[in-house]
């Protein structure tokens, strides 16, 4: 009974959250969301996290996410993520770095800022954020379903980084395909470094932090909850409740 309450849920929430726009990708709107700066006018270093629902149906279901770096007097941004068609954006794999606006729309999708920092804070992330871009182990394989994927790229690189510390969306598929330079493996402290995870392939497995709170991982779909800011995580829709 209770895993066929819970499959008739999943279905719901998955079927009544609506995808990320309308348009086909030539012609969805990719221009500037208006979060940050241009980057010319602050001197300061910036990083930043990003996320918006994927593309089209996939906004049903995932989140997509990106960072974005400038160093300190800088007039551009630094933008790293990873997509199947990488060869679009003039890169010879998946992994895409190139000089771009930080906050574009992703085709359509309103993207939110889920991590910042400035200044020196900042002029100490970018270096190591490289470095982990660098080393992320896929650097030309893609799959959407599990992964590795967007999200397991950008997870990849913040938990490189012993300073960063923040959680990705809990409806991010994909980032719970754990690797290292090495590739995938199973066991890892929390995004957050404020706990422990355990995953197989991406596809079952949990994490328990202080940030993260409880997640629970069935076939790639997460339900959580925090104690820290109260709210409840379910596959789709990602957190209700306190931001």
């Amino acid at each position: 009974m209770f895993f066929s309450l819970l499959f008739f849920l999943t279905f719901a929430l998955i079927y009544f959250n609506p995808k990320a726009g309308k348009n086909s990708w030539d012609k969805a709107n990719r221009d500037s969301a208006n979060l940050v700066p241009l980057a010319a006018e602050s001197l300061e270093a910036q990083v930043q996290i990003y996320s918006a629902k994927a593309y089209s149906w996939r906004g049903k279901f995932s989140q997509h996410t990106w960072i974005a770096t400038k160093e300190k007097n800088a007039d551009s941004y630094l933008i790293h993520f990873v997509v199947l068609w990488g060869t679009y954006f003039g890169s010879d794999g998946v992994v895409v770095t190139q000089r771009d606006l930080p906050d574009r729309r992703w085709f359509d999708a309103e993207p939110k800022i889920i991590f910042s920092a400035s200044g020196i804070a900042a002029e100490k992330l970018i270096p190591q954020i490289y470095q982990a871009v660098e080393k992320y182990p896929y650097q030309k394989l893609y799959r959407a379903y599990p992964g590795p994927n967007s999200n397991t790229f950008v997870s990849f690189v913040i938990r490189s980084i012993p300073d960063l510390k923040v959680a990705l969306p809990s409806n991010a598929i994909g980032k719970d395909w754990l690797c290292d330079k090495k590739g995938v493996k199973f066991f890892a402290l929390s995004e957050s470094k404020t706990g422990v995870e355990f995953s197989v392939y991406g596809i079952f497995g949990f994490t328990l932090g202080l940030v993260e709170g409880v997640e629970i991982n069935l076939l790639g779909l997460n339900y959580g909850i925090d104690f820290l800011h109260p709210a409840i995580k379910l596959p789709g829709v990602g957190r209700i409740g306190v931001n």
